[in-house]
């Protein structure tokens, strides 16, 4: 079976489901509120177990009840969280708006994801023996770099969501074999605001490219090929949160399955097109079962 190590952030999801999002000095009265195990790291070990892989989840939670709660629900979905560690101090949380037409605004706190910032004896162990590592920005970036020059170091592909947006240092953009931007976070790294332009452009720094454009589907892009967009199926849009680590997990599955990208990106899509169909983030991840029927439909 497939093995995926996640080197990345565990959070407890707050969300307030709103009519519509509140402007800057504005209240608002919600009509829900949840707490929701996430975090990007989280989600996409999640969605990549789901999807039929075999998970390890390196990170750290807090000695708090939501840092019990993360744990269990991450070994429920099927994670191994033997790497996963518990330190002093609270849980990561974020802070979570979802709007009636499946927008949504996010406040990450870090918490216990803030001392991810080196491997602990054994990580480097975990990710030798992955077929790809993921990896994401919501820990500090000692620790991603760490994590992508070990994968590196052992030939094991890394896959880097550079989320949330910030510019990234050469020796990790070098570390890194597939970057899976969304159009605001292309953006961010290259000042392009037009998807292929901003793909042309990260090609410079990183052989392959998957640019997620929402609702529109995907754009890849690999050295020396021509781009191919492929669309994602037509739903209607409860809950878009956790979207694009569902996509990341599954594709990263897929893969690693040695599926062709096309087929890949394909897959990808349909599993992100259920998750947006359901409220929350990890709670939203189908199952390989749900994945296929939506891809062969």
């Amino acid at each position: 079976m497939t093995h995926i190590a996640v080197l990345g952030s565990t959070n407890m999801d707050l969300v307030a489901y709103v009519e519509k999002a509140p402007q800057r000095g504005e209240t608002v009265t919600g009509r829900e509120f949840r707490t929701i195990p996430g975090g990007k790291g989280a989600n996409q070990a999640i969605a990549a177990a789901r999807a039929g892989a075999t998970v390890s989840m390196l990170g750290a939670v807090g000695n708090d009840a939501f840092g019990t709660r993360l744990r269990s629900t991450l070994e429920h979905s099927g994670v191994d969280t033997d790497s996963l560690r518990t330190v002093e101090g609270p849980s990561g949380t974020a802070h979570i708006v979802v709007d009636d037409e499946g927008g949504n605004a996010i406040v990450v706190i870090p918490g216990a994801n803030g001392t991810v910032d080196h491997l602990t004896p054994g990580d480097e162990g975990v990710i030798a023996s992955a077929d790809a590592l993921l990896l994401q920005l919501e820990i500090p970036l000692d620790g991603v770099l760490a994590g992508a020059e070990a994968a590196r170091r052992h030939g094991v592909r890394t896959v880097l969501t550079p989320a949330p947006a910030r510019m990234l240092p050469p020796e990790l953009l070098a570390a890194t074999d597939l970057l899976v931007p969304n159009e605001y976070e292309a953006a961010t790294l290259t000042g392009r605001t037009d998807p292929l332009d901003a793909a042309t452009a990260l090609l410079d720094r990183v052989p392959e490219v998957v640019i997620t454009l929402g609702a529109a589907g995907c754009l890849y892009v690999l050295r020396g090929a021509e781009p191919l967009v492929v669309p994602a199926p037509q739903v209607t849009a409860v809950d878009s949160t956790g979207a694009g680590d569902t996509f990341v997990g599954a594709l990263v599955v897929a893969l690693a399955e040695e599926r062709p990208v096309r087929e890949a990106l394909t897959w990808a899509a349909a599993a992100a097109s259920i998750s947006v169909e359901r409220e929350g983030a990890s709670a939203s991840m189908p199952y390989r079962p749900e994945i296929e029927a939506r891809y062969t439909a």
